[in-house]
């Protein structure tokens, strides 16, 4: 069925109009704050770690490839940094606090690098901090498997974030140890 020629004008004068808004909030800055569990269950926000540079990467224990990954480069990188790896925090923020529990996320981190800390919380905490951080998560329950094993389809990035809460950059999915290490170097 045809709309009448007014109806399609009235349809693009409002896209029009509201583009600048949805580009605006497309652009609105990330908001770095956050108030959560680490894995010893003690509340920590963003600016409990001083005069440091954070590293920060959402994911959940469960994941099959995605998450080992990101933290195997992101282990190899502060491998390269050296000394300069004490100037930066790493943190694992869960977006599964169903099962991502601060002893679960404890043993996990383990198994890559030692200053990483696991970050978890309520799912109201962790849905805040991902908006703030503009970053997508949502549960997948995979047909013919229990529900207790479902996945999280989640935004793979890394941030890079300044010792004054600042976003400085995010490394895409993907990118090499020595890139993520080059472009740190830029910071410190």
């Amino acid at each position: 069925m045809s709309h009448p020629l007014p109806f399609r004008y009235l349809f693009l004068s409002l896209l029009l109009a509201l583009s600048p808004a949805l580009k605006a909030a497309d652009e609105a800055p990330v908001n770095t704050r956050f108030m959560l569990l680490d894995h010893f269950g003690k509340t920590v926000t963003d600016r409990d770690f001083g005069n440091k540079f954070q590293i920060v990467y959402f994911g959940y224990t469960f994941c099959p490839d995605v998450c080992p990954s990101s933290l195997l480069v992101l282990t190899q990188a502060l491998k390269m940094l050296g000394e300069d790896a004490r100037q930066i925090q790493p943190l694992f923020i869960s977006v599964d606090p169903e099962r991502d529990t601060p002893q679960v996320l404890r043993e996990y981190v383990s198994y890559f690098h030692p200053s990483i800390i696991g970050l978890t919380g309520t799912a109201e905490l962790i849905a805040r901090t991902a908006a703030n951080f503009r970053v997508l998560y949502e549960k997948v329950v995979v047909p013919g498997l229990p529900e207790d094993e479902y996945q999280m389809d989640h935004s793979a990035g890394v941030f890079l974030i300044a010792p004054d809460g600042r976003l400085l950059v995010k490394f895409i999915y993907g990118m090499s140890a020595e890139d993520m290490v080059a472009r740190i170097r830029d910071f410190l």
